[in-house]
This record gives structure tokens, sequence and C-alpha cells, in this order.
């Protein structure tokens, strides 16, 4: 608990205070939580099944095993609560989270607030995804995810867009009996789909439409001071946590939920620091989109895991300024890609229709990182500007405002799409 603490005050000395809960628009942001969820407490405990179920809506758990042997957990809502409620065949969707997320950023906020429930009422077969690696997808047919110093966790988001997504959307299609989805990613997310795009152009055929929030692929102007601190140091690191036996990095814990409850919960006089440590970590500002009353729910689903060597891949992309495979060294490069540099990803093969939604304070997704992106992009291809000026990075997921500003623009574009079809 003292390094907790002595985190929290260096962030506070660094990105300065932040409000209590004396101010006016924190006491609109708890009565905002209480309308989102009926029992903070409880949601931060169940799991994604178990807050589905509790507000109503239809679930079903399927798996998918990737030509690796990496099994994974796709949740689904077949259709809405309170509208669009009856079964039947409707246009799937799937989404995709981002880097030590899980399926779980998508229905923690609750009914009219999460992605997944607004996509179930618009009308659509919601299909929610979990890498490899995550706390629903921490299985395989033969390798051992408890041994962090085994191969299990030697993949970085390159296997996870050339083989996870591909296995994920052969799924959803056999089980619909449909021959295409909408695709929905939330930064990683987008990453992925932008290397399947490249790796396994075929698959282009099977989307609809494809919605890019905060889209990461080139991180040339990243700002957030960790990543640009540590990534030049990326490959030592990665070394020194193999041999701790370290290659699985921030797994769902018992302990970020007792954190959720006893120290950022509305009340607790660490609050303000852990909307600075969000700032500091996740490089998001904690501003006017930020629902701090809903941290112990957070917290009780994030972080869900994920590989060291994924974050290393996004330390190469900072480093090298391009969008690249995965860099083994020059003799492994050799013998995988048969050069001794990695290639770069070809973003000329995507041709499904990619709408990239993003904001202008966004430290991820920089506007000319953006900007390239959008210039190699095969097409058809669009960009999206968040109108939002104080919306940042995690907002597209848990923003206040994330409904009106882009989920309701999202469905807009894909409703155009079903009704062509």
């Amino acid at each position: 608990m003292l390094r907790i603490s002595v985190w929290f005050s260096c962030v506070v000395l660094v990105f300065g205070r932040y409000p209590t809960s004396d101010n006016k628009d924190e006491l609109e942001t708890r009565d905002l939580g209480a309308r989102i969820s009926d029992n903070i407490v409880e949601d931060a405990n169940l799991d994604v099944g178990g807050l589905v179920k509790k507000y109503g809506y239809p679930y079903e758990e399927h798996h998918a095993i990737t030509q690796d042997g990496y099994i994974l957990t796709l949740h689904r809502i077949p259709h809405g609560r309170d509208q669009n409620n009856t079964p039947g065949q409707r246009p799937a969707a799937l989404v995709m989270h981002g880097i030590t997320s899980s399926s779980a950023d998508f229905v923690l906020m609750g009914p009219g607030t999460a992605l997944a429930y607004i996509l179930a009422e618009a009308g659509y077969d919601v299909w929610l995804g979990n890498a490899r690696g995550t706390y629903y997808s921490r299985r395989h047919l033969t390798l051992n995810p408890n041994n962090g110093k085994g191969t299990f966790w030697d993949f970085s988001w390159d296997e996870i867009g050339n083989m996870d997504l591909p296995a994920m959307i052969d799924l959803i299609l056999t089980q619909t009996g449909q021959s295409r989805l909408h695709y929905l990613g939330m930064s990683q997310g987008t990453t992925v789909f932008f290397v399947m795009g490249s790796l396994r152009p075929d698959y282009n055929r099977k989307i609809i439409s494809m919605h890019a929030l905060a889209p990461v692929a080139y991180l040339a102007h990243n700002q957030n001071p960790l990543f640009g601190l540590l990534a030049p140091h990326r490959k030592e690191l990665e070394a020194l946590l193999g041999d701790l036996g370290l290659k699985e990095l921030f797994p769902r814990s018992p302990i970020f939920t007792w954190l959720g409850m006893n120290v950022c919960a509305d009340g607790k006089p660490f609050q303000p620091l852990c909307s600075g440590l969000v700032f500091f970590f996740a490089g998001w500002n904690p501003g006017p989109q930020h629902n701090a009353t809903m941290f112990p729910v957070k917290l009780g689903h994030t972080p869900a895991g994920s590989s060291a060597r994924q974050l290393v891949h996004f330390g190469q992309s900072i480093v090298e300024k391009t969008f690249q495979r995965y860099d083994h060294g020059e003799v492994i490069n050799l013998i995988v890609y048969g050069s001794r540099t990695p290639p770069n990803y070809n973003l000329n093969q995507l041709k499904a229709p990619v709408y990239l939604h993003y904001s202008a304070q966004d430290p991820f997704a920089n506007l000319n990182d953006v900007e390239r992106l959008y210039r190699e992009l095969g097409g058809p291809k669009f960009k999206v500007r968040v109108p939002e000026p104080t919306f940042s990075h995690a907002d597209f997921m848990w923003g206040q405002k994330a409904k009106e500003v882009v989920y309701d623009k999202v469905i807009e574009i894909m409703k155009t799409y079903d009704n062509a079809l």
C-alpha cells in the first residue's frame, strides 16, 4: 500500500489537483453513476455473462479455436431488451477490445450507455470478442497459461490480427448463417483489424463496414510519457520479464477490485489520485467525460491481461515510426519473414469500407498518425472526427457522451449499409 500511495502522490504533484467531492460537476457525475448501475459493488464482481443477464438481455457464450490452438471466448447478445427484442436473424456486429482489456469494457457502463447494449437495441446481433491471453481467453489446447515463462505468452497483436480475428469471424458467420458482418474495434481492436486486412486480405469480403474507434496503427507522434520513456528499452524489458516469469502482464485480479472499492470509490480520499493514475498510465485525460463513480466497476473488470510482447510491439511502433510486424531479431526474422527486418503491413490491401473515428485530444491516435493511416488505406475510407473537444482515448468506450458523439453516428453509418443490402 505504501508503494501505491507514493505513486498517487507523484501523479498529483505532476498533473495537479482534480475536483473534490464538493465540486458540482463531480456530484452530477455521481448521479449519472447511480443511473448507470443499480449496484456498483455487485457489478464490480459479476462476470460479463452475469452483467448481461442481470440487466435483462439475452446472453450466449461461444468458443473459437485458432489455427495455433488458442481457445477464444465470444460473448453474444443476439437481440435487444427494450427494442428489437424478438429472436430472429439480424445483422451481426463483432466488437473488439483494446490492450489489457476484454469484452467487459462494452457492457460494464450499463444499459443506455455501454456500446454492446446500444447496438443490441439498434437491431444488431452483437458479438464481443476476447483476444488470446485475456481473462476470458486464457486457454489453449496444449499450452499452459499459468507458466509465466512458457510459450503460451509468446505472441503480440500480430497473431491476434492474423489468427484470432479470422477464427472469430468464421465462427460468427457459421453460427448466424450470414456471409458478412460489421466490425467495431477500440484502440488495439483497430490495430488487429489492420493486421488482418494486410495479412489476410481475403477477409475483406467478409466485412460490411469497419469502424475504428480511436484508431491505432502508426504511433510516431505518441504523446503518452510512460510509453515514450519505456519504448527505447523494450527488448531489454521483454527479456527481463521473461527471465522473471512475467510474460503475462496486468491479469484481472481481486486486488484491482479491492482498490476500486476501497481506494477509488466515491467518498474515498484517494479517488482524485485514481484519476491521475489513469491519465499517467493510459494517457487518458480524466476530464468532463470521466465518470469517477464507476471506478469500482471499471477496476473490477479492467485490466484483464495481455502478453508483455503486445506492449513491446507497440513500443517498436513508437521507436521505428512504422507499422510493421514484430521484430524477433535478425536471425529469427530471416526464418519467419525471409528478411532481416520485419516487413511493413501493407495497408493498401484493406478494401473493406473503413471509418476512422478519431478525436483531437487522443494521445495515442494522434491527428498526424491518423492522417498517415488514412492515406495508406486501400479504401473505401472515411474520417469521422468526434465533435466533442474534450474527448480522449478511453472516452470512446467509457465517455459520458460516447453514445451522443460516437455510437449514434456509427450506427447511422451501419444502417446505410444494411438498408442497401
